[in-house]
C-alpha cells in the first residue's frame, strides 16, 4: 500500500468522522520522537503464510473461532483479542493497537519479543507518551493513518482489526483468516458501529486488491458502500 493510494480513502474517513488531519500528524510526530525504525525482517515469517486476523468481538471466545486461529501459521491480534487468545493458550505473533484498552499487555508483549504495531492518532497522544517509553524499543512498530514520517509507517487501515489485515497483506501473507469479527455487535456504541462499517469497507477493498474472498464478507458484499474506495 503506497500512501498515494491510501490518502483519498483516509480523506473520506476524516470527512465522515470530522477528524482533524493535523491532530493525526501531531500524534505521528510524538510517536516518531519515541521510537526507532522497526526491522520488518522480524515479521518475515508472514510471507506465504496463513495468518489469522483476530478481532476483539465476542465471537472470538467461541471454540470454532479459537480452533480456526490455532490452525493458522501465525496470529495477528487486534487490541484485547491478544488477551482473549492468551486466556485460551494461543499466543500471538503481532498485536495491533491504538493503546485504548490494555496497555499492560502491550508492554509485556514487547518485552517478550512480540512485535506490537502501535498506532498514533489525534486523540491518543497521552497514551502514546505513557506507554511507548515503557516498551522494548525494538519490538514497537510505529504506525499512522496519515502521511508516514521517520520511524512511523502507514500500511493502510483504520481500526485495529483492519490495520492488522493490511499489515499482514503488506508483509506477503498468502491467506488471511478472520476470527472474532462481529460487524453487527449490538453492544457497541454508535461511533464504534460506524468504525466497524468502515472496517467492512476497507476489508472489501483489501480482498479486491488481493483477489481473494474473505469469508466474513459473505452475504454482506451487496450492501457495502464502495464510493470512497479506489476499486479496480
Amino acid at each position: 500500500m503506497h500512501f498515494d493510494e491510501w490518502e483519498p480513502v483516509y480523506e473520506a474517513i476524516l470527512d465522515d468522522f470530522g477528524y482533524d488531519r493535523a491532530g493525526d500528524e501531531r500524534a505521528r510526530d510524538v510517536l516518531a520522537s519515541l521510537t526507532d525504525e522497526f526491522d520488518l525482517d522480524r515479521l518475515s515469517s508472514v510471507r506465504d503464510a496463513t495468518v489469522a486476523i483476530a478481532g476483539a468481538g465476542p465471537s472470538l471466545s467461541d471454540e470454532s473461532s479459537l480452533e480456526r486461529a490455532r490452525d493458522t501459521d501465525l496470529v495477528f491480534a487486534a487490541s484485547t483479542a491478544a488477551d482473549t487468545l492468551a486466556e485460551h493458550g494461543i499466543g500471538v505473533d503481532c498485536m495491533v493497537t491504538d493503546l485504548d484498552k490494555n496497555p499492560d499487555t502491550v508492554r509485556q508483549l514487547t518485552h517478550r519479543g512480540v512485535p506490537v504495531a502501535v498506532h498514533a492518532h489525534g486523540d491518543n497522544v497521552p497514551a502514546v507518551r505513557a506507554v511507548v517509553p515503557d516498551c522494548a524499543a525494538d519490538a514497537v512498530l510505529a504506525t499512522t493513518q496519515s502521511t508516514p514520517r521517520g520511524s512511523v509507517r502507514n500500511f493502510g487501515g483504520f481500526t485495529d482489526g483492519d490495520r492488522a489485515a493490511f499489515l499482514a497483506d503488506q508483509l506477503g501473507a498468502a491467506q488471511l483468516v478472520f476470527v472474532g469479527w462481529d460487524f453487527d455487535d449490538p453492544a457497541v456504541d454508535p461511533v464504534k458501529a460506524r468504525k466497524l462499517t468502515w472496517a467492512e469497507r476497507l476489508l472489501y477493498w483489501l480482498e479486491s486488491r488481493r483477489r481473494e474472498r474473505f469469508g466474513l464478507l459473505d452475504g454482506r458484499r451487496e450492501t457495502i458502500e464502495t464510493r470512497a474506495l479506489p476499486l479496480e
